[in-house]
């Protein structure tokens, strides 16, 4: 029996182990177990629980199958204080409803599991200091390796956090290049190729509807559509801002169909792109006939099937995930923590029916 300290000082008996019906106890299976069954070293089967890519592919099936039969299930608190890491990363980030987030989020898993790590997801319930706080807070208590942020940069400038020693950061979507290795898609760039395409097509300018005010990706996006403009010579139109909600480019496209004078529109997003289709479609503004529309995003089985089909700037979330992946694990590997800077993944223009040039009496 085993006894322990009750609240008087008085020692108290614990419930026995339990016993399986045969009587004995359950023997937790172990590395030498399975080496035994599968035939092949210990050390294999370490390699093979750890991902090691020098294991050939019929041992790494035999041992495998031997795990499996027998139920063995590595021990990662060993692994960790073995070899000094849990082979875990952990991401912090805001809203997993936005189209942008779980197609990183989703990038960043697969590109994780492919090099054997595992994934523990912090949320941030709302944009405020506590809850910034709360979640760097939860992140010194779990064990991970390294940390990827999904986070606008301003908010961490007003929360006061320290991560835990030895933990690697590469931070996403972020204008904090400055103080620590962050990985972008062109946001710029992605903007001007949109509003170049329009003016090419002979619209006089081009109407923006932006993301929220407090978005570093709506910011950048809004300035390079401005800038484009500017170079051109051309006059920027008021800014409509929305929320990235296809119902807030429906509320934009209301207003938009009233301005005689719009006859291009570039979106912040797809979504927004979508409701800006539907105000014009029942304002009785055609697309592209009588004004051409441009989103951000260009999500894999969805601006092509618009109607029309959009016009839109393609993000490529996977190599986000991918290289975000790629950076904390270089940290890892080296030792050591990145140098701060900004990695740029480049965006292209998908052009489909959504644009087209203005009616003739407005080109």
């Amino acid at each position: 029996m085993i006894s322990s300290a009750s609240g008087d000082g008085e020692p108290r008996q614990e419930d026995p182990p339990v016993v399986p019906a045969g009587g004995r106890r359950k023997q937790r299976v172990s590395m030498a177990d399975v080496a035994r069954l599968a035939g092949v070293s210990s050390q294999t089967v370490s390699r093979v629980s750890n991902g090691h890519p020098s294991v050939v592919g019929s041992t790494r099936d035999q041992v495998l199958a031997a795990m499996r039969e027998l139920g063995y299930r590595p021990n990662s608190a060993a692994r960790a204080l073995r070899y000094g890491e849990f082979r875990t990363i952990g991401v912090i980030l805001f809203d997993l409803s936005s189209t942008g987030n779980s197609r990183t989020l989703e990038a960043i898993a697969a590109h994780a599991a492919a090099e054997g790590y595992a994934i523990t997801l912090i949320p941030v319930a709302a944009r405020t200091q506590d809850h910034v706080m709360g979640a760097f807070t939860r992140l010194g208590e779990l064990a991970v390796d390294a940390v990827i942020v999904i986070m606008e940069a301003h908010l961490l400038d007003t929360v006061s956090f320290t991560l835990p020693p030895g933990v690697h950061v590469v931070m996403v979507d972020s204008d904090a290049g400055d103080r620590y290795s962050v990985v972008d898609t062109d946001q710029a760039d992605g903007a001007r190729q949109a509003v170049e395409h329009l003016l090419s097509l002979g619209h006089r300018t081009v109407w923006h509807v932006a993301g929220p005010a407090e978005s570093f990706a709506a910011e950048r996006r809004a300035a390079a559509w401005r800038k484009a403009l500017e170079a051109a010579g051309r006059e920027a139109p008021p800014v409509r801002h929305g929320d990235w909600s296809t119902d807030s480019g429906y509320r934009a496209g209301l207003e938009l169909a009233e301005e005689p004078a719009c006859t291009a529109v570039f979106a912040a997003n797809d979504q927004m792109a979508l409701g800006l289709l539907r105000a014009f479609g029942e304002k009785g503004r055609r697309v592209p006939a009588d004004v051409s529309v441009v989103g951000f995003d260009d999500v894999p089985g969805t601006a092509d099937w618009f109607v029309p089909p959009l016009t839109t700037v393609h993000q490529d979330f996977a190599e986000v995930g991918r290289r975000c992946v790629q950076g904390v694990l270089d940290q890892i590997r080296g030792g050591r923590h990145s140098a701060p800077g900004t990695t740029l993944v480049p965006t292209r223009l998908i052009v489909r029916q959504s644009t087209a040039p203005p009616p003739a009496d407005r080109a």
